[in-house]
């Protein structure tokens, strides 16, 4: 258990770093900004308690928050996937597969993977970009950048689960 928390913190600590000091400055065609730390929130065992996924979740949040200039956007965004996060690992996982079974290319399937990785993405930039702009008046804008944003961090995701496969 002890090297699991190691292995969460060295993550953490590795996103954090990678979106604060990197994607944060890529922004494509001013919509497609990478938010790559949704991949932390993705990754905890299906076993894992809720309520850790719900603390680290808002952490990391908060922690890309501070850094980022956007105050509380990303908390309440990863916090609320964190919420949703083992409820969408349930739907991609056979009944039999075990308690401790991490969501990875290898353990759920390439199809079911990337499904998987799309809805959390998807709903992460929602709740994201609806909390940034918190209006629809310029509701283009905001689809453009949920559209762009999510394909750009779902595509990040697969490439690095990828790498790490091998």
């Amino acid at each position: 258990m002890k090297i699991e928390a190691i292995r969460h913190l060295l993550t953490f600590i590795i996103l954090c770093l990678v979106q604060v000091l990197v994607l944060n400055h890529i922004n494509i065609l001013g919509c497609a900004t990478p938010l790559l730390y949704v991949y932390f929130i993705m990754q905890f065992r299906r076993g894992f308690p809720k309520w850790a996924v719900l603390t680290w979740s808002f952490a990391i949040g908060l922690c890309t928050d501070v850094f980022s200039n956007t105050p509380g956007v990303g908390a309440a965004s990863s916090t609320l996937l964190g919420l949703l996060q083992p409820y969408l690992l349930s739907l991609f996982t056979q009944r039999d597969s075990p308690d401790d079974m991490k969501p990875t290319m290898k353990e759920l399937g390439a199809t079911r993977y990337v499904y998987y990785t799309l809805i959390c993405v998807v709903i992460f930039n929602l709740a994201f970009f609806s909390i940034e702009s918190f209006s629809f008046f310029n509701w283009r804008q905001w689809a453009m950048n949920i559209g762009g944003s999510s394909a750009l961090t779902a595509l990040l995701i697969i490439v690095i689960e990828n790498v790490r496969k091998r």
